[in-house]
This record gives structure tokens, C-alpha cells and sequence, in this order.
């Protein structure tokens, strides 16, 4: 019998709301690429941050 281990959770959960159709898009591509909806948007999300151009962020 396999020994058990857990191990930490990497992501954490929370709530987002989207417009109908963004979801119907996010689920389609997902689907088309074989990831679930939660990678698809994690690597989405990655992407953007990745490329923001911070120079045109306006101090608060």
C-alpha cells in the first residue's frame, strides 16, 4: 500500500465575474486546447501580467 503525502495546494481560489460571453469564449478555448477553464484562464492572466506595460499605469 502507497504511503499518503500530502502536499500544499499551489493555487489559491477565488471568485471572478465575467460576462456571459467571455465565459462561453474561455470555456470554448479551453475545451479546443484540452486544458480546464482554471489553467486556461491562470495562463491568460500570466500572459497579460507578462506583457503589461507598466510606463502607462497612472500612479493612485
Amino acid at each position: 500500500m502507497g504511503t499518503f503525502l500530502p502536499k500544499p495546494y499551489r493555487r489559491q481560489q477565488v471568485t471572478i465575474r465575467l460576462t456571459s460571453d467571455n465565459l462561453q469564449k474561455i470555456d470554448e478555448y479551453a475545451e479546443r486546447l484540452g486544458l480546464t477553464r482554471s489553467e486556461f484562464i491562470d495562463q491568460c492572466v500570466a500572459f497579460a501580467l507578462a506583457h503589461m506595460d507598466e510606463s502607462k499605469l497612472k500612479d493612485v
